[in-house]
């Protein structure tokens, strides 16, 4: 992250001419990063790799959920002798140095990534000093399998998708969209490929999918999939028992759903856990209405087996990534949303663009 940052602080053009003006590019100032307990070590050197290399001074929250890995990186900030007040760690909840962040009126710029309930609450806080803000939020995205894909390859790379990080990532892609005539082949792909998941210790090596976070995240999914049960989606393998042989600790199984239909609550919102849903569709411009109708737009995925047909259906994607036939996008792309996944773009030269200020002077 910060060899990256480096580069792009080293190539970026701060100074242009347009017309009688010139265009200048200059540090935003007081950077406030809100991190989340996903990757928060990837988040935290994010965030605070591009604002130093911009310019910034940055003040640091991490989740009170995972602060360890913030607070080694403060250490090492302070031990190769950055000067004091350049980078600095507050840990704390949300609602207190969260919220302090987000209204305080010598922070200028806002950066937070994490959920939409609560990148809303920081809009509204940040907006009593109207001061910038960049959010990277939640996500429902869609992996549309087109009907000359290879059905083997789409399904099994979408299933394990969805159950990276035990589901917890923003950008899963949960929701699989298939051909109707193909449904049933499908289903019993994604069977295979969860039911071949071991779910354990993380620190065992044969263990793909480890614990969710806490209780209350384990809750939350379980709750989901009871209420797919309820609104007539078909349970293809998984459920809401404890994994075969755990007593212990915040496990839950990798589920699919199939019939799933749009408008479901499985369909809808974002469950952060290995849940997915496969959707039958009739058409193309089904799967892509289906795939556009929620109120996410992170990233998302397209199989066909013509690139240039796959390459059609992704620019019709209202979604601020996409990935075609598994490809995987490197870490200098821009992660960012539509609608309600966010405002703005991280990492890269157009994530480092965030941190600057645009000045004309004529």
């Amino acid at each position: 992250m910060f060899l990256m940052a480096a580069d792009c602080a080293e190539q970026f053009q701060y100074e242009r001419k347009l017309t009688e003006s010139m265009i200048i590019r200059e540090p935003f100032g007081v950077v406030g990063a809100i991190t989340p307990w996903n990757f928060p070590f990837l988040q935290v050197c994010g965030k605070t790799a591009m604002a130093l290399a911009a310019g910034c001074t940055v003040v640091a929250k991490p989740s009170e959920v995972a602060p360890m890995t913030a607070i080694l990186l403060a250490e090492v900030i302070d031990a190769i002798g950055l000067p004091p007040g350049v980078f600095n760690l507050v840990n704390g909840t949300g609602p207190v140095v969260g919220e302090a962040i987000a209204t305080h009126p010598l922070i200028d710029f806002v950066t937070f990534t994490g959920s939409t309930r609560t990148g809303r609450r920081i809009s509204e806080l940040a907006a009593s000093t109207i001061k910038r803000v960049a959010l990277e939020l939640g996500g429902k995205s869609a992996c549309v399998i087109l009907d000359d894909a290879d059905l083997q390859a789409a399904v099994t790379s979408g299933v394990n998708d969805c159950y990276s990080n035990s589901g917890q990532m923003c950008t899963a892609l949960t929701r699989m969209l298939i051909p109707r005539n193909r449904l049933g082949e499908a289903e019993f792909i994604a069977a295979k490929v969860t039911e071949s998941h071991v779910v354990g210790d993380p620190s065992d090596l044969a263990t793909t999918i480890g614990p969710l976070v806490s209780a209350t995240q384990l809750e939350r999914v379980r709750g989901f999939v009871d209420s797919g049960l309820a609104e007539g989606a078909r349970l293809v393998t998984g459920g809401t028992q404890p994994p075969a042989g755990i007593t212990r600790g915040y496990f839950t199984r990798p589920t699919v759903f199939s019939d799933v239909r749009p408008g479901m609550r499985i369909e809808q919102e974002e469950i952060f856990g290995p849940v997915l849903s496969l959707i039958p569709y009739d058409t193309e411009d089904q799967a892509i209405r289906i795939a556009n109708d929620t109120a996410y737009g992170l990233s998302g995925a397209v199989w066909s087996g013509n690139t240039a047909h796959a390459d059609a259906v992704a620019r019709r994607l209202r979604t601020g990534q996409v990935s075609i036939n598994g490809a995987s996008p490197s870490l200098s792309t821009p992660t960012g949303g539509y609608k309600q996944s966010g405002i703005g773009r991280e990492l890269g030269p157009i994530g480092f663009e965030e941190f600057l200020e645009i000045k004309a002077v004529s």
